[in-house]
């Protein structure tokens, strides 16, 4: 791997350097003046696989050099260190996150080996860094009358037990030439151009099929299918679900609907008419990525939810970054006097778990506990689950 480190500090340029070469690396270029570090990019923007940024320099600031990365179409890992305060740090993260680069982690001054060696090691894991392709209506109109889309199902555990409660519906297309397709990639589409009514259709008719062979076979899992506030458009579409559910022969409280609200909702009237009905049946009422775009206190105010997903911005990280720990229990307290279930999402990290059994949320969900997974692999996953459980429940 090569290294560019900018820093207008030579005696941190001589100390990253230093740990660099202990940690294997000698192929790093130290520059103090992030001109000419931009000067070598543009004359070829992959010929640093990583770039160390220093946040704050007398000639061109670090949220400049971010800037100017993306002009360049940077596609390598990029790590932002800063002797400032924790919380700008994360926001030029978040920042860079937007412009979509290969953010590999934040790092406040003074830097430890390893913390060096964690965000290094994080390379290979990570997706390579490329533009995803947006499908247009006529492919996913396509793909729904097709039967190209499938479902994946991520287990959600009890913090206190580890035990399995229930899974998350996670739709994906499984295209003929481009291979698995994520729903980043059309779901947008499918809001924008009137398909997502027949795209929910789809993915809960599946969801449904499946929950009854798991119903069937004494697993007891809750299942939670997420709904656009896009598809609560007409009152026939309580009446919808409940058929559905009572076709499919499976209890109403087992099946649990996420609400995400992508874009300000126009029309109240009809979307609590349909989730109150929905919740007199007892059918579950999630609030998904609670704190972020329009999920807010107006809605645990005027819908009778009794789940709130914390949103994974807030969790992973929470367990050694003040604000974001604050932000999490705050919703489990409000939650708590609301009499409401939890979720955390997200979950990627031995940290990220300890943190969040330490709060008293209820259910969590995450890489660290498993990934997406097709619906045959969910029962053969439970016993290597359990057997982790030992040294995650001391």
């Amino acid at each position: 791997m090569k290294f560019l480190i900018i820093d207008d500090d030579p005696f941190v340029l001589k100390l990253l350097s230093q740990q660099l070469a202990n940690l294997g690396f000698d192929e790093v270029v130290a520059l103090e003046h992030p001109t000419e570090a931009l000067a070598l990019l543009e004359r070829d923007q992959n010929a640093f696989d990583m770039v160390l940024l220093d946040l704050q320099m007398p000639d061109m600031d670090g949220i400049e050099f971010v800037r100017h990365l993306v002009r360049i179409s940077y596609i390598g890992g990029l790590v932002l260190i800063s002797g400032e305060e924790q919380r700008i740090l994360h926001t030029v993260e978040k920042l860079a996150n937007a412009h979509k680069l290969h953010v590999l982690g934040a790092l406040k001054k003074p830097i430890h080996p390893t913390q060096l060696k964690r965000v290094i090691d994080h390379v290979p894991k990570s997706r390579e860094h490329s533009a995803s392709k947006i499908y247009t209506p006529d492919e996913l109109s396509h793909a729904l009358n097709n039967n190209e889309l499938i479902n994946y199902y991520q287990p959600q555990v009890d913090l206190a037990t580890g035990r399995l409660i229930g899974v998350e519906t996670l739709v994906r297309w499984q295209h003929p030439t481009d291979g698995m397709v994520f729903p980043d990639q059309f779901i947008g589409t499918a809001e924008e151009h009137g398909l997502i009514d027949h795209l929910t259709q789809t993915v809960l008719s599946n969801a449904l099929t499946q929950a009854r062979q798991w119903h069937d076979a004494n697993a007891g899992l809750q299942v939670a299918v997420n709904i656009s506030m896009d598809n609560l458009g007409s009152v026939d579409f309580a009446d919808d679900i409940t058929h559905a559910i009572k076709k499919a022969g499976i209890p109403f409280p087992s099946i649990v609907l996420e609400v995400t609200e992508s874009r300000l909702m126009k029309d109240l009237v009809t979307p609590l008419d349909i989730l109150t009905r929905l919740r007199l049946k007892k059918i579950g009422l999630s609030i998904d990525d609670f704190g972020t775009g329009h999920s807010s206190l107006a809605q645990l105010r005027d819908i009778p939810f009794d789940e709130l997903k914390i949103d994974r911005g807030f969790v992973q990280g929470a367990y050694d970054y003040p604000p974001l720990r604050t932000i999490v229990e705050a919703s489990l307290g409000m939650a708590k006097h609301l009499g409401i279930k939890t979720v955390a999402e997200g979950i990627e990290t031995r940290h990220d778990w300890d943190f969040i059994r330490s709060t008293g949320c209820g259910l969590a969900q995450g890489y660290f506990i498993a990934k997406p997974m097709s619906p045959d692999e969910i029962l053969p996953w439970i016993p290597a689950w359990e057997s982790r459980l030992p040294a995650l429940l001391k």
